[in-house]
Parts: C-alpha cells; sequence; structure tokens
C-alpha cells in the first residue's frame, strides 16, 4: 500500500479539487481507499475525453486502492446537463444496454477486475435505479433537495434564464440519480470517495450532502479531475473530425496514435504525466530534450507511443509506431511489411489493383491511379523517387507476383511521402 498515493495523484495533476483536503489526506492516510468514477454510455465507446478519469483510477489502483467503475445504465438514459447547452437525445434501453457491452471492454485496458484485495469493480447503476419507483424515489430521494440549491448551480441557471434554452424535468432530477448513486456505492462496497471532472463537482457535492443527511457521522469526499484544454482553449480530444475514439473501429490505432503525435508543445509535459505510466523523473528527462530540440518531436512520439500501448496492446502499438515510420519517410526493406503492418499501411493509404502480373511498373502506376499517365510514372522512376517494398526502382523494374507480400499488397514509394499500395484483383 503506497501511503502517499494522494501526493502521486496531485503530482500527476490528477487532483485539481476537494470537497475536504485535509480529510481526504486523512481518509488515504487510513488504509485502502474505495474510489469511483461513473461514465455515462451516451455511445459505443469511450474517446479520448475520458482518459483523464480512466487514468486517475488506473493510478488509484496502482498504488494500493480500490476503483469502481459506475457505468450509468440508469443515468445514461437521461443525460446529465452538467456543461450543456441543450438536452441530449434521449437514448433506448437497447442501445444503452448495447453501450455498457461496449464500454465494459475498453475498461479492462486501464483496470484489472482480478488482482486481488484491490480488483477493481465493475457496478451499473440501472440494477438498483431501475427496482426504484417514483413514489419511493419522491420520499427517500427527493424530499432531502431544495430547488432553491439546485437551481443556484450554474448549468442550471444558464439554462433556465437563457429565453433559448430550456432544462426539463427529467435533466433536473440527473443530480439526485448521481447522489443516489453515491450512497447506494456507499452502502454496498464502503466507497468513500467520488472523482470525476471538473464540471462534476456539483453533482459530487449534492452526493456527499446525501450520504451525510442519510447517516449520520458518514465520511465521504469528493475530488476533481482538471479539464484539460488546448492552447487555442478546445476541448482536449476534439479533432475538426469530431472525437477521437478508443474503439480501433472508429479511430484506427494508426490515426490514435497520430492524435498524440500531433499534441502540442505547450501541453506535453501535462499530458505525459495523465496519459503515461511512466516515472515523474523520466518523464522530467524526456521534457528537458525535448525542449532542446522540440522539432524531433520526441516528447510527443513517447506518449502516443505509451497511451496506444495502454489503449490498443503493446503488439498494435509497435505496428502503429513503425508503420508511422515508414509513412514519414524512414527506409524499411520488404521484411518490415509484415501481415498486421500490410493491413495498417493499407487502412491510411491509397490503394489499387491490377488484373495481371508481372507488368511494367510504370504502367501499373498509372492503371491503379498513384500516377496521371505511364509518362509521368516513368520520369519519376527515372528519376529514383520510387521505390517498391523499401527497394528502388530503375526503368527495367517490373511489379511482380512475388512482390505483392503475403498475398495482399506492395507498398510503393513516390517522391519522400506519397504512398500507394497495389495488390491484386
Amino acid at each position: 500500500m503506497a501511503k502517499n498515493a494522494l501526493d502521486v495523484l496531485r503530482a500527476r495533476g490528477f487532483i485539481d479539487w476537494t470537497s475536504d483536503d485535509e480529510g481526504v489526506k486523512k481518509l488515504f492516510d487510513s488504509g485502502m481507499v474505495t474510489a469511483y468514477v461513473g461514465f455515462d454510455p451516451t455511445a459505443d465507446s469511450l474517446h479520448v475525453g475520458h482518459l483523464i478519469p480512466l487514468m486517475g483510477l488506473a493510478w488509484l489502483q496502482k498504488l494500493g486502492h480500490r476503483p469502481i467503475v459506475l457505468a450509468g445504465g440508469g443515468t445514461g438514459m437521461i443525460g446529465d446537463p452538467s456543461m450543456k447547452s441543450t438536452e441530449r437525445n434521449l437514448l433506448t434501453m437497447e442501445q444503452i444496454a448495447y453501450n455498457v457491452e461496449c464500454v465494459k471492454k475498453q475498461l479492462a485496458h486501464f483496470v484489472s477486475f482480478d488482482c486481488g484485495e484491490n480488483s477493481a469493480i465493475l457496478a451499473n447503476n440501472y440494477d438498483w435505479l431501475s427496482a426504484m419507483n417514483f413514489l419511493e424515489f419522491l420520499r427517500d430521494v427527493g424530499k432531502y433537495f431544495t430547488v432553491n440549491k439546485m437551481i443556484a448551480k450554474e448549468h442550471v441557471r444558464s439554462r433556465i434564464e437563457d429565453p433559448t434554452k430550456s432544462l426539463s424535468f427529467t435533466e433536473f432530477s440527473y443530480s439526485l440519480l448521481q447522489s443516489y448513486d453515491f450512497y447506494h456505492l456507499y452502502n454496498t462496497y464502503g466507497c468513500r470517495l467520488q472523482m470525476g471532472g471538473n464540471d462534476q463537482q456539483g453533482n459530487i457535492t449534492s452526493g456527499i450532502d446525501f450520504i451525510r443527511k442519510h447517516e449520520e457521522g458518514a465520511l465521504v469526499y469528493g475530488g476533481t479531475n482538471p479539464l484539460l484544454l488546448t492552447s487555442a482553449g478546445h476541448k482536449f480530444g476534439k479533432t475538426e473530425g469530431g472525437a477521437v475514439w478508443l474503439d480501433p473501429a472508429k479511430t484506427t490505432p494508426y490515426q490514435f496514435y497520430q492524435f498524440w503525435v500531433n499534441s502540442e508543445d505547450a501541453t506535453i509535459e501535462k499530458t505525459l504525466k495523465f496519459f503515461t505510466f511512466l516515472p515523474l523523473e523520466e518523464i522530467d528527462e524526456i521534457v528537458a530534450r525535448h525542449m532542446q530540440a522540440p522539432e524531433k518531436r520526441e516528447a510527443q512520439r513517447v506518449l502516443a507511443y505509451e497511451i496506444t500501448k495502454i489503449v490498443h496492446g503493446e503488439k498494435v502499438a509497435d505496428n502503429v509506431r513503425h508503420a508511422s515510420e515508414i509513412l514519414f519517410g524512414a527506409a524499411f526493406t520488404p521484411e518490415d511489411l509484415t501481415e498486421d503492418m500490410l493491413h495498417t499501411l493499407a487502412a491510411e493509404t491509397p490503394c489499387g489493383k491490377v488484373a495481371a502480373l508481372p507488368k511494367p511498373l510504370a504502367d501499373v502506376l498509372a492503371e491503379v491511379g498513384a500516377c496521371k499517365s505511364k509518362g509521368e510514372a516513368k520520369r519519376l522512376i527515372a528519376g529514383g523517387g520510387v521505390s517498391v517494398n523499401g527497394v528502388r526502382a530503375d526503368e527495367k523494374t517490373a511489379l511482380e507476383e512475388k512482390d505483392v507480400l503475403c498475398g495482399y499488397y506492395s507498398l510503393v514509394r513516390l517522391g519522400k511521402k506519397k504512398y500507394f499500395m497495389v495488390g491484386r484483383s
């Protein structure tokens, strides 16, 4: 058991606010802490925006404490109004159930559900919220909340006071449901700490108040993670194409890796602390080297590899790192083009197929659209600007069956950074 777990979490940036600094410190000094974070399954995948609380739970477990991952099968049917200017579209029970099952698989990349005393717990609040009827909810939960206090919350007041917006009773009641979740986890698992993003402060304090009203002398606390923003003030994890997903079917591992390679210098130290398990001393050394030669993007490449390894596994991380090196100009040989590598490259580069081989390379490049014409292809080849599977081509080069590796593709480089995959139809 690490006695300085709270200090480690603070040093890595995971704790931005607590409901009671001294109380939380004593809680961690007292022994194994059970803490939870909730995730509403509004989609069938988590995204990069969920990573700070997920990594916070992962670090909590590494430091000897017990994480609870709460899938909001019940609250997800309503939607948290915090930080939202409009009401969410309500999902069906079938959609929520499907999303929960998908998200469960991703959570196992961050916490272990079978590691002894501090094994993570996966709970679904649909299990207890669905068992309550409306009268029970009003009597056992609703009477402990004042409308005056709920209206005073910024995200509620902003929606009520703006004539162009609205807040339904459904969303208005979300805070009560989250408070009851904390109460249930406290009584069932001895959970005494709720964590989440900074936008959850209001909901967390409501839960603390609710428990203390129900359980005299209960010592429960809350802590929040910071909201990570880009230098332009945009929410971290959003791109022009939308969210960066953890599901490889939505965001390929290569695209996921490149997202991190493109991280800003201004946030690189924070992101290394948040999104890797590297010791702080090693991060300091990486950042120091990076500052001496930022154009090499060493820190970003370390970050990209480490978080891709956590989310997609070491084998995939090795593969996409090598694919990135190839596509950005590193030398390679046919032996580097394994079946997995070819599939990765084919997902990120233009592809075309020819009907029969062997065939002169210039003819192939024109046929599949890699070059506009045979003449252009011949000039490029003559200038030494074309290689096939890492081997430079010349005017006599023909594409043969043996060049179609693993029965899939040949990788043709045209110029310094343009690639084309050629296969057989």
